[in-house]
């Protein structure tokens, strides 16, 4: 099942979503709004990267595994595409309406400052809005600079200068967010009134939980009703925005059959929502494990614990910086409906990945999703760590249901976009003013 624009094709229940989680905001920070344009054909056009896909991805140990691809849009090849594509729809709506300009500012691991900059860049493509109008500074880690993305706003000199690449070399990616907001909370105020515009921090979980209404959507039109047993949602999460979306679509617009059961996988850098989960909601690392090392194989093993690696290179390894986010706020309402509602979760390593690299490969070759023969050509791991994650939780009986989609959410290599280097971005620390500057060179203009 191919829906070529989700987000197009169920308009007025995004739009309803939206209205409901963010319209009684009492925040004092400048939005604009929840309402979303027109659904003109240039409006049509621009959602048109909103593609999603159903297909089934073969059976494990008499399981049946269908994926639902969330990562057709060749801009980013991500699930962030969905959110970035409303955050900047309601820009747009608001620009249109008053013709006051707006500056977005998204701190992020990587792939959602390529969706947000391919958003703004669609929005100016499909004549919605103007570079002048519409702009977007993103601060991304260091470690996360082969993720970045080079398109026209990079290439195009006034689309570059608008739209500039932070980059923060600090020891803890997770600070760019402390950045982004401590810059807007510190000078927003002083930028809009001296550049004349309006300054939008776009972190809000309310956000991304309006563009993934779609997957529930989706499901309860044109997939194979869950009736027999429940279905079970596989995601390799960071903070599980797309399963809380899920989750929301069923609850707002009434998915039948049986409740939705949901599945976390992680790795062991940022493992927090899975050792919440089994842990009453504590991110104490010291439910981790103890890994031994061994000598004959070089890694480290343990078998204490079924959800978390048997084996590892590094038990303080990361697997993809991607997925950076510790403690995250949504946590307890993911335990929540776990615990309520059904799923579990696992934490995965590089070498179980790499164990399951041709088995993996194999089995989304089957749903149509290619898969670089070598695993140093990804520069993206999430779809194979989650196939990777409930490969691992059925081996050791982790997985009673036998009905089992998995969201891809991610899933790039090398030689699938254009890179972006070090030269290309402005480097920030965490002093107030050097994001300041940054965003200021930018509106300016």
């Amino acid at each position: 099942m191919l829906l070529e624009n989700a987000l197009a094709h169920y308009y007025p229940q995004v739009q309803d979503a939206l209205r409901t989680l963010s319209g009684n905001s009492a925040s004092s920070e400048f939005t604009p709004g929840v309402e979303l344009p027109e659904l003109t054909p240039a409006m049509r056009e621009y959602l048109s990267a909103s593609e999603l896909r159903h297909t089934r991805m073969g059976r494990y140990r008499g399981k049946n595994l269908a994926l639902l691809d969330l990562t057709r849009n060749p801009g980013t090849m991500t699930t962030k595409t969905f959110a970035s594509l409303v955050i900047v729809a309601r820009a747009v709506r608001y620009i249109q309406r008053t013709g006051e300009r707006i500056t977005i500012i998204t701190p992020s691991s990587a792939n959602k400052a390529v969706a947000m900059r391919d958003a703004v860049l669609r929005a100016i493509s499909a004549g919605l809005v103007t570079p002048d109008q519409l702009n977007v500074t993103v601060v991304v880690p260091a470690g996360s600079v082969h993720k970045i993305r080079a398109s026209e706003l990079l290439t195009d000199p006034h689309l570059r200068a608008r739209n500039p690449i932070a980059v923060y070399r600090g020891d803890v990616p997770g600070t760019v967010k402390t950045i982004a907001r401590t810059m807007v909370e510190t000078h927003g105020e002083a930028l809009e009134k001296s550049a004349k515009t309006n300054l939008w921090y776009t972190l809000q979980l309310e956000n991304y939980l309006a563009a993934d209404v779609v997957r529930a959507l989706a499901e309860e039109e044109f997939f194979p009703p869950a009736t027999a047993e429940p279905r079970l949602h596989v995601h390799a999460v960071s903070s599980a925005y797309g399963l809380l979306g899920h989750a929301y679509g069923r609850e707002r617009f009434g998915g039948t059959g049986l409740p939705s059961r949901y599945f976390l996988v992680q790795h062991l850098g940022a493992p927090d929502m899975v050792i919440s989960l089994y842990h009453d909601g504590e991110f104490d690392s010291r439910h981790l494990p103890d890994y031994s090392y061994e000598p004959e194989s070089g890694r480290h093993v343990q078998r204490e614990d079924p959800h978390f690696p048997a084996v590892t290179f590094d038990p303080r390894e990361t697997l993809d910086p991607t997925f950076y986010t510790r403690t995250p706020v949504t946590s307890a309402r993911m335990n929540s409906l776990i615990h309520d509602q059904g799923g579990g979760g696992v934490v995965v390593s590089l070498a179980e990945c790499l164990d399951r690299y041709g088995q993996t490969r194999a089995l989304l070759g089957e749903a149509g999703v290619p898969v670089p023969a070598n695993p140093t050509a990804l520069r993206e791991w999430s779809l194979i760590m989650a196939v990777t994650g409930i490969l691992n939780a059925i081996d050791r009986n982790l997985v009673p249901e036998d009905d089992i989609l998995v969201h891809g959410s991610g899933c790039y290599s090398t030689g699938d976009f254009g890179e972006v280097t070090l030269r290309d971005m402005h480097e920030v620390d965490t002093d107030d003013d050097s994001l300041r500057n940054v965003v200021l060179d930018a509106t300016a203009l």
